[in-house]
Order: C-alpha cells, then structure tokens, then sequence
C-alpha cells in the first residue's frame, strides 16, 4: 500500500476539496434528472430516458409493456445505489421481465418499486422523489467472463480538469448485479496510462482472483479507454463549479463511454483499489494549467503511468544496458525521428532538454508542452516549462517528461534523469563519448 502520509482521508478530503463544488452544481450531481438535462446539453454520451414518474397516477398510466428491451428504474435523488432495480429483458409470457439475477417480475412488481421510489423510500432525506427509467446499457463482450448479474462501470476521479485516478467496478452474485462496492462489488484499480487494471479490492480486502475463479483481477484491458478519460475531463471543462468530482462510465459495446452518474462526494475506497494514495495526485495536478481536455488526458498518462506501462508499449521483458552517455532517437514535432548525444544521469531525478534544440524540434509547441514548474538553482528561481518528449534508446520506445532549460556550452544537450531510467541497467564502464 502507499505510504500513509499520501492517503486522502474523509477529513481532509472534507475541508481541502468538496468545498471546491459550488452549490449549483452539486445540486445538479446530486439529481440524475438534472445531471441527465446537463449530459444532454453538451451532448455528452448517456442511456437514453423512458420514462420519468412522480406520482402513483403517472405510474398507472405509464404503458409498462412497451419496455421491449432491458432497461432500469431508479430513484432521481436516490445516495449509493440504493433503489436501483435492473431488468435484463422481456421474459416469455408479456408482462414479465427477467432480472439480471435470473429473477423475474411483472407490472405489479415494478409498480410497487417505482412507488417506492416516489414515496421517499430511497431518496437522501426521505423527501418524496421520482422514477426514472432508462435504457440498460448491455454489457460489453471484455466484461462477460468477469462480472456476475450486471454491468461493470469505471468511477474516474477528476480534479484541475485532470483524470487523477480510475478504477473498474465490477458486479458481483452478492452484489445483485450493481457495481456498488458497499453492497459486494469488486473495485479494480486501473493503471491511467494504460487502462489496464494492476489491483483488486473486495469488501476493502485485497484479492488477486475473481471469487470462485482462477482469473487473474490483474491486466484486464478497459475498452475505449482514451474515451473514458476524455469524457471525465470534459465534465468539468463544462462544469467548472465541480471542482472535484468522481463520474461513473458504462461501456456500450457498439456507443462506446456512457455516464450514468456524476458524484460530488466520491468514495476513498478507490485507493485501497489502487494500492496508492489521492492526496499525493491531488497535489501534483493543482495550479497546472489545463488548457483542453487533450492535455488533461496527456497529463494523466504522463504523472500516473504505472511501473509496467512502458512495458506494454512494447518495451523488452530484459533491461537494457546502456552507459552513461548515449545516443537517443528523438521525435520531433514533424518528420523523423533526430539523433541527439545525451547523459543518462541517475543524479538528477527528472530529465532535461537545451531550449534550443526543443525549439529547433517544435517541441515547445502547446501539444508538447504539459505544465510549467518553479525550479531552484545557484542562479536563484526558474520558471521552466515540462514537455513530453517521445524518444528511442537502444530500441526501447518511451515518453519523458523533460525540462526545458539553457545547456549552451554543455557536453550534451539532453539529460536523462532516473525518472525515465526505470528500464534500463546503466554501467558507468561504457563511457561512449564522440
């Protein structure tokens, strides 16, 4: 687990960051009615609505049997799934349905249910409420062999418009076919470069298989992944009161990412999922500036890769040596790829560029350019600017996340920190110098 001092506790995350969500908009998370209105507005991927009830006449009008497909009924202003009912389809005989746990209920069943809802039952304050009913999203082919009675979904925390932590809830028979972790679902924490999944938690236990499975909860790929991250960003690029947020995101095989909920007040448990901490996260993303959901997303990848996401963008099992000063293989901007003399330095922990030569590449344009950070040296403070810089050394493709600064007169115009040395074994015997 990560080191305490980095996990955001429900004080702190009281008193620092939901004081960030304005009142106008956590009025519009805390209603999936009104978070629908604004999905729609800006045109932002969600199950399409049947029907809305709020009162028992509007529930005896409402033509039941014209649900041909499966879909779900849920409590507007309803707090941690509670009241949540999922029907997979149409059984044999008209006016039954089949529930996700094999179950089965008729129009009496979903009437009672959808009075319920509008009595209070499940709403925040027991306050009278109204029944939605949406189209089911189907659960995507990736997720059949895993998830038991329901459909997975991916909770996304965002804070400064930036994905800062994921995680893939994933049903279970206990939970009844909804990926609420409280009630048995299973909470994978997803690696934000990648979108594949490292850990597992169940009930705030770690697990390392599906229970009553051999199946690995590690190294599942999450489809559309891009997507999912993009969406996140972009509820907040077009909510700015939601300062920090979580958003919940179904995958539809054919639509790709649909929001199904927006949470003003998400749950911690997504660090135990990720074996790390938020706090941490939290602080490395604020004050940077964020320009469009394009650089939100590079920013993500760039600080929250995991340990073997170089890996799987096909970087040999077996380290490489290499000696402390090397030629790489940058990309720049446009054309191919340049050669440029570099020192691989495990003295400095982040990686360095000569201005010059990143200008000459293109690459301080904005796409390159993450964030700018204060930097203290002999010569007093330093603004410099970090840019992705996308390289090859000794066959092994990766992305560095490198400063700009003056190297003029210097031996070489790049530094590599240790940072970026994490795939490679360095013999201080090989001193190639040209």
């Amino acid at each position: 687990m990560a080191n305490a001092k980095d996990i955001l506790g429900i004080n702190a995350r009281s008193k620092y960051y939901l004081g960030l969500n304005k009142k106008q908009s956590r009025k519009t998370a805390d209603s999936k009615m009104l978070t629908k209105q604004f999905l729609r507005k800006y045109k932002i991927p969600h199950p399409e609505i049947l029907g809305l009830l709020g009162s028992s006449q509007e529930v005896e009008e409402f033509d039941w049997n014209s649900l041909d497909d499966g879909f779900v009924i849920k409590p507007v202003d309803g707090l941690g799934g509670s009241g949540i009912m999922v029907v997979k389809k149409p059984a044999k005989y008209a006016g039954e349905w089949l529930l996700m746990d094999g179950g089965k209920v008729g129009v009496g069943d979903l009437k009672l249910h959808a009075n319920d809802i509008i009595e209070g039952r499940y709403s925040r304050n027991n306050l009278p409420d109204r029944a939605l009913i949406e189209r089911r999203v189907k659960i995507h082919p990736k997720f059949v062999k895993v998830a038991v009675g329901g459909t997975p979904d991916v909770r996304v925390i965002v804070f400064n418009k930036v994905p800062v932590m994921a995680m893939l809830r994933v049903p279970t028979e206990e939970s009844k076919g909804k990926s609420n972790l409280h009630q048995g679902a299973i909470g994978l924490g997803v690696d934000l470069a990648t979108g594949i999944t490292t850990h597992a938690v169940h009930h705030d236990r770690r697990i390392k298989y599906f229970p009553g499975t051999k199946k690995k909860v590690n190294g599942i790929a999450i489809p559309f992944w891009n997507k999912v991250l993009e969406t996140a960003s972009r509820i907040q690029f077009k909510r700015p009161g939601l300062g920090y947020f979580g958003v919940d995101i179904l995958l539809d095989k054919e639509k790709g990412p649909m929001v199904i909920e927006i949470n003003d007040q998400p749950g911690l448990s997504i660090q135990l999922a990720n074996m790390t901490g938020l706090k941490r996260r939290l602080e490395r993303v604020e004050g940077i500036e964020i320009e469009d959901v394009e650089k939100a997303v590079r920013v993500a990848k760039a600080l929250f890769a995991s340990k073997f996401s170089h890996r799987v963008r096909g970087v040999p099992g077996e380290k490489q040596v290499v000696g402390v000063f090397e030629t790489v293989r940058l990309k720049p901007h446009k054309g191919k790829r340049v050669e440029v003399r570099a020192k691989l330095d495990t003295g400095a922990f982040r990686s360095s560029i000569d201005e010059e030569l990143a200008t000459e590449l293109g690459l301080l344009s904005q796409e390159h350019v993450l964030w700018e950070r204060t930097f203290r040296s002999a010569l007093g403070k330093e603004r410099r600017k970090i840019i992705e810089v996308d390289m090859k050394l000794k066959g092994v493709r990766f992305r560095a996340q490198a400063s700009v600064t003056n190297r003029h007169g210097l031996r070489t115009k790049m530094i590599l920190g240790r940072k970026d040395l994490k795939e490679f074994l360095i013999d201080p015997r090989l001193v190639r110098v040209r």
